[in-house]
């Protein structure tokens, strides 16, 4: 399979051959592994039982679909990836405000999951071949799965997704093979010495909800364009993609974080997830779990990466998506090290999962708002004059810049996170809140908001572009409505009047426009004679 040579430039039609059900075997496979397994373990570690655990992420869960997956719809019709179609609102400077999102994002969950996935394998080795548990042995697993991650991710979406179509089924297998291997431990009840951890129960409920399910399509506000991008407008419908998108984050993020509850209310995973889990785990179940901690690992962190190299790629331009990917992939492995070494699981991954939704939300806001007002129409070609190193367009705005959007989202994300609540940081505006993190709803209300003030009229629309030939043959072959012609959109052609062809009735001048003439009515009389 030959490497990816395509950046975050525009894909061309012949290359856009994936479709729904690629978007659903990508977001189902990529995302069946501990990185989102150890997502279910935080509302038990909070000190929520089983139930609570399970509404809170399910909740979570389909706001964050609700309000992530119409996003995917924004690459179907630029043919690039979001960080590039947010030029539109930002500007082709601009748009660096989302490379550098994204940037964050997917380096942050690259790391957790090459960080809770070397964990686990490190503890399976102990107890099948009495590996010692030391930090040289972490290290040397934290890098073999690096290196892996970097091959899958440099060879591309292909070859990504490919693996998904692979993961998919043998994760699902794996994962309900462990509801037997844990089922003999499990209990409702939250793991012992845990207590509500913003003490009382509703503001603990509301803040798993946020870090553990809606974090999850968060997550995605800057990757679903890496696969739509691939998939062409005009052989599939929107309605049809954002489904696809919608279906495959559900089962695709619900099912590992459940898993993830189960076992962690299993093996009573309070202050740590990794160790119980080895450590309850029955020694029959230990080898599938140390495919399941490998093979996914790779797999959702190589997706991961590789949405690392196009957000690198999309701030250096001069760098090829493959040495973007490989200087991504060092950057990730070094906050692995920090991560495992010198930080706790717990406040690490609650920490950084509210801040980056607390920034990420407002930029999302104003690329939608922005989707909305164009009704998905976009100028491909501008949206790639920083990628060409020259200047104009329709999104130059001034200097590269759209200074109201970019103002919009920088009031919006200091906003979140003045009223955001973790273990490391609390937000000044809580005491306005109660204590209850609503960074999320804020930024995402300011930053929208303060856009729609400062833009009242719309960004400029340009003209759609024609709609290639095998496009149309294919409309022509459904059902046509009436008034569109087989070979495109325009008026009907003139219908024949019922007195025979229109050249041979009687004419007469038109009132007024003696150069014109129109068909008239024969005259009606009595025959002579």
């Amino acid at each position: 399979m030959p490497i990816e040579q395509r950046g975050v430039d525009t894909i061309p039609e012949e290359e856009r051959t994936s479709g729904p059900r690629d978007l659903v075997s990508i977001l189902l496979g990529s995302n069946l592994c501990l990185g989102v397994i150890v997502f279910g373990w935080l509302p038990p570690s909070f000190g929520l039982g089983l139930w609570p655990s399970v509404t809170s992420i399910v909740v979570g869960t389909v706001v964050g679909i609700v309000f992530t997956a119409p996003l995917a719809l924004v690459s179907l019709r630029t043919a690039t990836n979001l960080s590039t179609s947010s030029g539109a609102q930002f500007g082709v400077r601009g748009r660096l405000v989302g490379s550098v999102v994204g940037l964050l994002l997917s380096l942050g969950y690259t790391a957790l999951t090459l960080w809770i996935g070397g964990d686990v394998m490190t503890g399976v080795m102990g107890r099948l071949i009495g590996l010692p548990d030391d930090q040289g042995v972490r290290a040397l697993t934290y890098g073999l799965l690096a290196v892996a991650t970097v091959v899958a991710a440099v060879f591309g979406y292909r070859l990504l997704l490919r693996m998904s179509r692979i993961l998919a089924v043998g994760m699902i297998a794996l994962l309900l093979v462990g509801v037997v291997a844990y089922a003999g431990d499990f209990t409702t009840a939250a793991p012992p010495d845990t207590e509500y951890l913003l003490g009382s129960f509703w503001p603990t409920w509301l803040l798993a909800a946020v870090a553990a399910g809606l974090s999850g399509p968060v997550a995605f506000i800057t990757l679903l364009g890496d696969y739509t991008r691939y998939v062409s407008p005009h052989r599939h419908r929107p309605k049809k993609v954002l489904a696809a998108t919608a279906l495959g984050l559900f089962v695709g993020l619900l099912t590992p974080q459940l898993f993830g509850t189960y076992t962690a209310l299993a093996a009573r995973a309070g202050l740590d997830y990794a160790g119980p889990l080895v450590a309850a785990s029955p020694v029959w179940y230990l080898l599938p779990l140390f495919l399941a901690a490998s093979a996914g690992s790779i797999g959702n962190a190589g997706l991961m990466l590789y949405s690392m190299g196009l957000d690198l790629d999309a701030i250096v331009p001069r760098a090829t998506r493959t040495t973007a990917t490989v200087v991504a992939a060092l950057v990730a492995t070094a906050f692995v090290f920090v991560g495992s070494f010198a930080w706790d699981a717990q406040s690490a991954m609650t920490s950084f999962v509210l801040l980056l939704t607390a920034i990420g939300t407002p930029w999302a806001v104003i690329t939608l708002i922005g989707y909305a007002r164009c009704r998905g129409v976009y100028d491909a070609d501008a949206l790639q004059v920083l990628n060409r190193r020259s200047r104009g367009g329709v999104y130059w705005y001034r200097a590269g810049w759209n200074l109201p959007a970019t103002a919009s989202w920088a009031l919006g994300a200091a906003v979140g996170m003045a009223a955001v609540s973790t273990p490391l940081y609390e937000g000044p505006l809580l005491a306005l809140t109660g204590g209850v993190d609503c960074s999320f709803i804020l930024s995402g209300l300011v930053g929208g908001a303060a856009y729609l003030a400062m833009t009242p009229r719309p960004a400029p629309v340009p003209a759609p572009e024609p709609r290639p030939a095998e496009a149309v043959v294919a409309v022509d072959r459904r059902r046509r409505p009436a008034g569109v012609r087989a070979d495109g959109p325009g008026p009907p052609p003139p219908r024949r009047a019922r007195g025979g062809d229109l050249s041979r009735r009687g004419r007469r001048r038109c009132r007024g426009h003696p150069g014109r003439r129109h068909p008239g009515r024969r005259r009606r009389g009595r025959r002579s004679g």
